[in-house]
């Protein structure tokens, strides 16, 4: 269990180190600035986790943690002055570092003997943490609190699922890289297909109240144009992946 955990961290590190250091090329950031970005995302999640759990960070007691950063920073550096660094490749190095993550993170949880509540909470932080650094140290809008971006979802789900399989006691490499595998594409069908959760309504009045589709009688017709229809998989208006 120890060596599939390390293993699994080491490649959530690596990845998203990796979606650390292409934001760096993409806002042209020198390669210590890209390496501070990569260690802050790969490495920030599991401090968040350790601190939560009233443990010393692992990634600072075990040097070898610092490697995939490094890695991915020089890699990032002499593949990425010859690519155009689009927004896809973050997303995804990132969506395979929050497969990881969360699955870890939900794991060491349950081991510690946290409330299975507890620990998915802790799943979801272990994987959204290090982004969360990441964003704000780039000056973007933290993936979290971007609501044209399906983000925090998939990471409940994995962490929930990861919970369920511990609890039932099939808890294996195989489940720990399906669940990985389930985070990763429900995070990248959603940012391809533009899915979002539901967003409060504006302008909030008797009359607006009115119009929403649980008072209206039937056959009076759809919404009126001033209010959408906020489903969580409706489709939104299409704009540059690349943005």
């Amino acid at each position: 269990m120890e060596t599939l955990l390390l293993v699994a961290d080491l490649i959530g590190v690596f990845a998203f180190a990796v979606s650390g250091n292409l934001l760096a090329a993409r806002k042209d950031i020198d390669i210590l600035g890209s390496l501070v970005l990569g260690m802050a995302v790969g490495l920030g999640g599991g401090i968040m986790r350790d601190v939560i759990l009233g443990r010393l960070p692992v990634s600072l007691e075990a040097p070898y943690y610092l490697i995939p950063p490094v890695l991915s920073t020089v890699l990032v550096y002499f593949v990425g002055r010859r690519v155009d660094v689009a927004r896809g490749p973050i997303v995804a190095f990132d969506a395979l570092g929050l497969g990881v993550f969360v699955t870890t993170g939900t794991t060491i949880g349950m081991a510690a003997g946290v409330p299975t509540a507890s620990a998915i909470l802790l799943g979801v932080l272990t994987g959204v943490g290090g982004g969360m650094i990441r964003d704000v140290l780039a000056n973007e809008i933290p993936a979290v609190f971007n609501s044209s971006d399906l983000y925090i979802l998939p990471g409940i789900a994995g962490a929930a699922i990861t919970a369920l399989v511990w609890h039932l006691g099939w808890y294996g490499p195989w489940w720990t890289v399906g669940i990985a595998v389930f985070v990763f594409v429900f995070r990248m069908l959603g940012w391809w297909f533009e899915w979002r959760v539901p967003h409060p309504m504006r302008g909030w009045s008797y009359s607006s109240v009115r119009e929403l589709p649980v008072f209206r009688r039937p056959g009076e017709g759809r919404l009126r144009s001033g209010l959408r229809d906020r489903g969580v998989f409706a489709p939104r208006r299409r704009k540059r992946r690349d943005d």
